[in-house]
């Protein structure tokens, strides 16, 4: 399935007509699909590949190496989380998955920072630190600048987000499928879930496996060109927009059996805005037709309760 394109160009080039038409095709893909490619995403190309090649090196590392960043009692936030330990809400398999996680730098005094454990810092692999921060600030940028065309799109005040992400929540997660040795319980690598978050944005898997849901009860490949990026609306935007906006509900498949000895990377950013923010729904989303669908929560909270229905958080 070839999923909407659109050209983030069009939204930051100063023409008015541009805009407004990369606004109303981001909408309405949102209300009908949940998931875009976006072009012109202004994520550089070559921190992309380093990016992958860093974190390749890493997860190639012995596992008691690895074990050395699995710092417990974090949920996983930060640093390394070992293979089979989180499982999609609603389900006991745990993902055939490892992976890392990157977090917020706060840099400015931001008292939010207190919130936040520091990053995990790896020692083997020379610029993976450097890199994951690199990457970090380009994807909360592109992300701020789709939620910007959001917020209009909503009715809202073009900056409605920006004091919500700044010093956010979000995550920068490189995952890790492991080449399958033996014959599998399940076709599936990662259960069918939806996101936590805002906006998802995924920089190019390492092999072919995501499938959404449609609105046709359809599983169909997700497939992205190589200078694009696919975005995805999280259950929190869902939530505040009273599910005008559809957080859509997507898996990870088994490769074919003649590549069930590649591994598979992927490297999501899941943007978070800060803990405090209320997800209650927006007035302009709520009427006769679609009454309030959900209990007032703060993103803090809502993220709370998400990751123990995962399994990351007893």
């Amino acid at each position: 399935m070839a999923i909407p394109v659109v050209n983030l160009a069009d939204f930051t080039s100063g023409d008015p007509e541009l805009k407004r038409s990369f606004v109303n095709q981001l909408g309405k893909a949102y209300e009908d699909v949940g998931f875009v490619a976006v072009k012109n995403h202004g994520i550089p190309d070559n921190l992309i590949s380093d990016l992958y090649k860093y974190v390749q090196q890493f997860f190639s590392l012995p596992l008691d190496a690895k074990k050395k960043y699995e710092v417990p009692g974090l949920a996983g936030q930060r640093g390394y989380t070992s293979f089979g330990k989180e499982h999609a809400k609603g389900s006991e398999a745990p993902d055939l998955k490892e992976f890392f996680q990157y977090g917020q730098i706060v840099e400015d005094n931001d008292p939010v920072k207190s919130e936040y454990p520091d990053n995990v810092k790896v020692n083997e692999v020379s610029e993976f630190n450097a890199t994951f921060e690199k990457a970090y600030r380009a994807f909360e940028k592109s992300g701020k600048a789709l939620l910007r065309a959001i917020a209009i799109y909503l009715g809202l005040d073009e900056n409605y987000f920006d004091t919500h992400i700044h010093n956010g929540n979000s995550i920068l997660r490189a995952i890790h499928y492991p080449p399958i040795t033996q014959e599998p319980k399940s076709a599936i690598r990662a259960e069918q879930h939806e996101d936590i978050n805002l906006i998802t944005l995924l920089v190019g898997a390492s092999a072919d496996g995501l499938q959404i849901l449609t609105k046709q009860n359809e599983w169909v490949g997700v497939t992205s060109l190589p200078e694009q990026i696919v975005v995805n609306v999280g259950d929190m935007l869902q939530r505040l927009t009273n599910n005008k906006l559809k957080s859509t509900t997507h898996r990870v498949v088994n490769p074919p059996r003649d590549k069930w000895h590649t591994s598979r990377f992927s490297i999501p950013f899941f943007l978070h805005p800060k803990s405090e923010m209320s997800l209650a729904a927006l007035d302009s989303c709520v009427d006769a037709s679609h009454p309030k669908a959900y209990p007032d929560a703060t993103a803090g909270e809502y993220l709370d309760e998400r990751l123990r229905e995962i399994g990351l958080k007893k």
